[in-house]
Parts: structure tokens; C-alpha cells; sequence
């Protein structure tokens, strides 16, 4: 049906334009429809699939990126024999896998230095740096390169963090490398205020404290960068509840920084988005945060019949501080990296609703 509509644009529009006739009408439904086909390019029909991971359950909290344009994806968590709430058990992985071509196939190239899942994954020119992250009994602070060098992948160790952390957010802003929030312990009641950045052309420095973002210290935020400011979506405040458990404070404040500036607050976002694939990807002039949970379904029951998280993409104006949803996505993955390969935007699986991974690795047609 959109095919034959702009069939019949198109031609209508080419025999005014033949006969010399500027038809004002025409030129508003030919711009309507740009408009509109627009942003469905902006929804399913955007994204295709890969190959997916040799793994049936697929993980969350994994680590991703590319070196030396090969694709890495490696670690992270599921629940191999029964969901949580039938009793199942988490398990963290090692694995290293690597996919030269979009067309390729999977290889085992590989294990980090010990299982890991839920820290930061970033790209730099050299390969894949994964920060943090930790296991079902302590966090790490240890980070590393994971560098794919003559057919074969390697590790570089870099500046270890100040301390450990997990569920943290990254993002490489100029040649400054920042990492904020987090929890230091899997058992943490209250999330870290930290604020961190390392020079990745001077890293004999190390880290350095930076000052604390004036919102509330956050698990799972979406960070984004460009022009040496970085951006800070949503997330997750952390406290005890009533019952003595771990519980989350919904958040939509946005932020940005600035050496020379500091902190400003932004625009609220339309709704909350926490785990969102981060960091956001730049289109069109806009951040894009993709999905994302919104915390409207976290006592929905039963689990099993979770319909998924939130499929909307909010977009970003930083130049007017303002918001806009973007289409929708045709999958519902958080807790899983944001990735930028051959151009295009690369999510590597992930949790598609509470307890469930997927293996499917999903990226933009264009």
C-alpha cells in the first residue's frame, strides 16, 4: 500500500512538473508523506537481523563492541534451565565470541579472565574495553581491552576503576573515557554517586574523581556523548522498602556535563527508561534512547506472561532540549550494550522481558 501510494505521488507529481505546472497542493501531500514514510523507516522496517548467538538462551548484562571490524560479543548472564521464579539459578559466562562479516557465522575466539556480566562496554579505535561488571558474589573494578589482533583476540589490561562497580553506565566523550553510577556490591541498598573519567591518551594518570551528578545516584542509565559534553538519561535510584528488600525509584531527569560548564539539568525525559541499549546512538541530529524499562510492569504477574518492555524510541534534540518519540522497535531488549558497526546501530541480544534473554542480534537497515 505505501509502495502504490508514493507510486502514484511520484508519477502525479513528475507530469505537473513535465507541464511546467508548480502545484502547491501536490507539494504539501508529497511532503506528507515524506514525512510519514519517514518515520516508518524510523519503526520495524528499520532493523533487520544477524546471525544469532550460538547460545539458546542468549545473555543480559553482556559485554560488546568491535575491534579491527570484528564484531566481539562476550559474557554475561541467563538462566540456562529454569526462570528465576521456578527456582532457576543465574549463571555468568566467559565466553568470547567474534563474527568477522554480517553474513558471517560465529566463532569461539576466546574467554575474559573470569565470568562477568552488567559493566560497561566501550569502543575505542584499538577494540572492545570492558569496565567493571561482577558475578552472583562480588563486583570488579578490573578493566580491560579485549583487542582482535592478526585473526586472533587478545587482552590488554588498562587502569583498574577506584573501585568495584556493576550496573554502572559508560560513555567515550573526546578522548575521555566516563563511568557513572553503579553499585559497588551485588547486595548494595543505595547506588554510587561516583563520577570517573580516564584519559585514554594519558592513562599512567588514571582515573579521576569528577564531580557527582546533582540528580540522584543511579543504576542503569543511558549516557551519550558528542562535542566533549556527556548525557545522562534516565535510570534507577536504588533504596530499602518497607519489606527489607532492595527496591528502585523510577527516574526521567536528564543531565549533561561539561569541564567547563558542570552539571545542567535537562528536559525530563516523556517516560522512564532504565537499561536502555547504551550509549545512545546519534541520528539525525538526535540522541536515541531505545526502549527501555519503564518500570510500569515490575509487579506484573504471572512472570511468564511478561508482555516485554517498552518499544518506543524517545529521540533527543540537544540543540533544543526537547523530546519526540521515533518510531518503535520491533524487539524489547534491555541490559544489553549499544553498539556501532559498519555504521549502523548494533544491539547484541539481551533481557526481553524479566527472567528471558535472546540470542537475536538486531541492526539498522541503513
Amino acid at each position: 500500500m505505501v509502495s502504490f501510494m508514493a507510486a502514484r505521488l511520484i508519477k502525479l507529481i513528475s507530469l505537473s512538473a513535465s507541464d511546467g505546472i508548480v502545484c502547491p497542493t501536490m507539494t504539501r501531500w508529497w511532503m506528507a508523506f515524506c514525512l510519514f514514510f519517514r518515520t516508518l523507516r524510523a519503526d520495524d522496517s528499520s532493523w533487520q537481523t544477524l546471525t544469532a548467538l550460538p547460545d539458546k538462551e542468549g545473555f543480559a548484562g553482556g559485554f560488546a563492541g568491535v575491534s579491527q571490524n570484528v564484531l566481539l560479543v562476550a559474557g554475561g548472564a541467563n538462566f540456562p534451565d529454569k526462570m528465576p521464579w521456578e527456582g532457576g539459578t543465574k549463571v555468568w559466562y566467559d565466553t568470547v565470541l567474534a563474527l568477522r562479516d554480517p553474513k558471517g557465522v560465529w566463532e569461539n575466539v576466546g574467554r575474559l579472565p573470569k565470568p562477568n556480566g552488567y559493566g560497561v562496554s566501550l569502543t575505542d579505535e584499538h577494540g572492545l574495553i570492558c569496565l567493571g561488571g561482577g558475578d552472583s558474589s562480588e563486583n570488579f573494578k578490573e578493566v580491560f581491552r579485549l583487542e582482535w589482533v592478526n585473526g586472533r583476540m587478545g587482552v590488554k589490561l588498562l587502569p583498574s576503576m577506584p573501585r568495584s562497580s556493576a550496573l554502572m553506565s559508560g560513555v567515550i566523550s573526546g578522548r575521555k573515557l566516563y563511568i557513572l553510577g553503579g553499585v559497588e556490591k551485588p547486595t548494595d541498598a543505595v547506588a554510587l554517586a561516583d563520577f570517573w573519567a580516564l584519559d585514554l591518551d594519558r592513562l599512567d594518570q588514571g582515573w579521576q574523581t569528577m564531580p557527582p551528578c546533582p540528580g540522584k545516584p543511579r543504576i542503569l542509565a543511558t549516557l551519550g556523548a558528542i562535542n566533549d559534553t556527556v548525557f545522562v538519561f534516565s535510570g534507577a535510584a536504588l533504596r530499602l522498602g518497607a519489606d527489607g528488600k532492595v527496591t528502585r525509584d523510577w527516574l526521567k531527569d536528564g543531565w549533561k556535563f561539561t569541564i567547563a560548564e558542570g552539571w545542567q539539568q535537562l528536559t525530563d525525559l516523556p517516560r522512564v527508561s532504565v537499561a536502555a541499549p547504551s550509549p545512545a546512538p546519534i541520528r539525525e541530529g538526535r540522541f536515541l534512547v531505545l526502549g527501555g524499562d519503564d518500570g510500569s510492569l515490575v509487579h506484573f504477574e504471572p512472570k511468564n506472561k511478561h508482555p516485554g518492555f517498552p518499544r518506543d524510541v524517545l529521540a533527543y534534540d540537544w540543540k533544543k532540549d526537547s523530546w519526540s518519540v521515533q518510531g518503535k522497535l520491533p524487539f524489547s531488549l534491555v541490559t544489553t550494550p549499544c553498539v556501532q558497526w559498519h555504521q549502523r546501530i548494533l544491539i547484541p541480544g539481551g533481557e526481553e522481558r524479566p527472567g528471558k534473554r535472546s540470542p537475536q542480534i538486531w541492526w539498522t537497515t541503513e
